[in-house]
């Protein structure tokens, strides 16, 4: 069963991270909720949908009731909230297996581009309950 408004993301990637800080700082309403995949609850949404959590290759968005991957999760995001990614908008107009091949390939590499953090994103108090990470990030806080 899908929920709306959520946001599966690998927290140990740099990246992904600075992606939800995206999210946080560009979003015109509060009402997506961001799930770590080295969650309990982020393993679970991973499995269900052909994502080893282990080894992400994509993050998903949930919209709706549509559980989107790859290019489409990012475009869908973009739409949704804004901010300078949506000057970016036009590139959904490439066909699906080209936009997945760049999407890939960054993917692929994102940990040797941009780094890996040792301990899960731990976002700001203000917005903590909007969150579901691992529990050891949790116990940290």
């Amino acid at each position: 069963m899908a929920e709306d408004g959520i946001y599966l993301f690998d927290g140990h990637c740099v990246l992904c991270s600075r992606a939800v800080r995206y999210v946080l700082k560009y979003e015109t309403a509060p009402d997506v909720r961001f799930v770590a995949i080295q969650s309990e609850e982020g393993r679970r949404l991973a499995k269900t949908n052909g994502i080893d959590p282990d080894a992400p290759h994509s993050f998903l968005y949930v919209e709706d009731g549509v559980v989107r991957e790859r290019s489409d999760a990012v475009f869908a995001l973009a739409r949704k909230v804004g901010g300078p990614l949506r000057r970016f908008m036009f590139l959904k107009g490439l066909p699906r297996p080209v936009r997945d091949f760049f999407y890939d390939r960054l993917a692929r590499n994102r940990y040797a581009l941009f780094g890996r953090m040792k301990e899960c994103y731990l976002p700001a108090p203000e917005v903590r309950d909007r969150f579901t990470l691992p529990e050891i990030s949790e116990n940290k806080a």
